[in-house]
Protein backbone atom coordinates (compact mmCIF):
# COMPACT_ATOMS: atom_id res chain seq x y z
CA UNK A 1 0.00 0.00 0.00
CA UNK A 2 2.84 2.38 0.85
CA UNK A 3 4.48 1.65 -2.50
CA UNK A 4 1.25 2.49 -4.31
CA UNK A 5 0.96 5.79 -2.43
CA UNK A 6 4.58 6.67 -3.20
CA UNK A 7 3.97 6.01 -6.90
CA UNK A 8 0.84 8.13 -6.85
CA UNK A 9 2.78 10.93 -5.13
CA UNK A 10 5.56 10.74 -7.71
CA UNK A 11 3.07 10.83 -10.59
CA UNK A 12 1.24 13.80 -9.10
CA UNK A 13 4.52 15.64 -8.51
CA UNK A 14 5.56 15.02 -12.11
CA UNK A 15 2.18 16.26 -13.33
CA UNK A 16 2.46 19.41 -11.21
CA UNK A 17 5.95 20.08 -12.54
CA UNK A 18 4.74 19.72 -16.13
CA UNK A 19 1.81 22.07 -15.48
CA UNK A 20 4.07 24.60 -13.77
CA UNK A 21 6.52 24.47 -16.64
CA UNK A 22 3.65 25.03 -19.10
CA UNK A 23 2.44 28.11 -17.20
CA UNK A 24 5.99 29.43 -16.96
CA UNK A 25 6.40 29.15 -20.74
CA UNK A 26 2.93 30.64 -21.31
CA UNK A 27 3.62 33.70 -19.17
CA UNK A 28 7.03 34.10 -20.77
CA UNK A 29 5.36 34.18 -24.20
CA UNK A 30 2.64 36.58 -23.02
CA UNK A 31 5.26 38.85 -21.46
CA UNK A 32 6.85 39.33 -24.89
CA UNK A 33 3.51 40.43 -26.35
CA UNK A 34 2.29 42.67 -23.54
CA UNK A 35 3.01 43.64 -19.97
CA UNK A 36 1.83 41.09 -17.41
CA UNK A 37 -0.82 42.05 -14.89
CA UNK A 38 0.18 42.02 -11.24
CA UNK A 39 -1.50 38.66 -10.64
CA UNK A 40 0.11 37.11 -13.73
CA UNK A 41 3.49 38.44 -12.65
CA UNK A 42 3.07 36.95 -9.15
CA UNK A 43 2.14 33.57 -10.64
CA UNK A 44 5.12 33.82 -13.01
CA UNK A 45 7.54 34.44 -10.12
CA UNK A 46 5.96 31.83 -7.83
CA UNK A 47 6.13 29.24 -10.62
CA UNK A 48 9.86 29.87 -11.03
CA UNK A 49 10.45 29.57 -7.29
CA UNK A 50 8.28 26.44 -7.01
CA UNK A 51 10.09 24.69 -9.86
CA UNK A 52 13.46 25.52 -8.34
CA UNK A 53 12.43 24.36 -4.86
CA UNK A 54 10.85 21.16 -6.17
CA UNK A 55 13.92 20.24 -8.22
CA UNK A 56 16.28 21.11 -5.38
CA UNK A 57 14.36 19.19 -2.74
CA UNK A 58 13.97 16.17 -5.00
CA UNK A 59 17.71 16.19 -5.70
CA UNK A 60 18.52 16.41 -1.99
CA UNK A 61 16.12 13.55 -1.18
CA UNK A 62 17.58 11.47 -4.00
CA UNK A 63 21.14 12.06 -2.80
CA UNK A 64 20.18 11.32 0.80
CA UNK A 65 18.49 8.08 -0.19
CA UNK A 66 21.48 6.90 -2.26
CA UNK A 67 24.37 8.09 -0.10
CA UNK A 68 22.83 8.36 3.37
Amino acid sequence: MVDLLEHIFQLSAAFLILCSFYYYRHFKRVRRERKLTIMEFLIYISTQVALFLCAGSYLLLFLDRNFG
